[in-house]
């Protein structure tokens, strides 16, 4: 009998997750624009990357949108500019935001591996 799932289980794998496999878990939905677009077959998600133009469709920020500024492989957190917190001092600071609640609504297309990816999966339909 397979062993069960249980919720700790889960986080505790992903927190253990190596390095070289957190960017898969960086990955946010891609707009409705990108899928309804029929000359190129996007995939469904993309993982996150610094320079993409990205909605907060979750929480305190919902509806909010802005470029990526940074991504924090460690914490599986992205940080987006325009959405800032302030620190008991007055200090803005970037608020940290899974990238389950961000939705991709611009590529930044001047990675060659992102390039690939898309054309293969054109030619796969």
């Amino acid at each position: 009998m397979a062993k069960s799932r249980s919720p700790r289980r889960q986080r505790r794998r992903i927190y253990q997750t190596p390095h070289h496999r957190r960017g898969k878990l960086l990955s946010a939905h891609l707009s409705p624009r990108y899928l309804e677009d029929r000359k190129v077959n996007y995939p469904r998600s993309l993982p996150l990357r610094k320079g993409d133009t990205v909605r907060v469709m979750r929480g305190s920020h919902e509806g909010e949108e802005g470029k990526v500024s940074d991504v924090d492989r460690n914490g599986i957190r992205v940080f987006v500019d325009g959405v800032t917190v302030s620190k008991a001092d007055g200090t803005e600071v970037g608020k940290p935001i899974h990238p389950s609640n961000l939705m991709i609504t611009k590529l930044d297309m001047t990675d060659p591996w992102r390039k690939r990816l898309i054309d293969r999966a054109g030619e796969e339909s």
